[in-house]
């Protein structure tokens, strides 16, 4: 089974070449296009890594990380 990584990324090219790059190397990729998504999928659960951008729309990359640690997600 691969490993499942979500990816916060509000530039649609990122999204792109990222998990273009991630599924080539055998890993299965989620994204989200803003903060508030990416939150609500992280909090979801079942990821492996989670790839923040800093600057997103909604909630920067710094919150949806304090949020998902608060609630202490896995």
């Amino acid at each position: 089974m691969s490993s499942r990584i979500l990816l916060v990324e509000d530039e649609p090219g990122l999204v792109m070449t990222i998990t273009d790059l991630l599924v080539a190397e055998g890993y299965e990729v989620e994204s989200a296009s803003d903060g508030e998504a990416g939150l609500q999928k992280a909090l979801a659960g079942g990821f492996d890594l989670v790839v923040l951008d800093v600057m997103l729309p909604k909630r920067t990359g710094f919150d949806v990380c304090r949020e998902v640690r608060a609630k202490g997600v896995d």
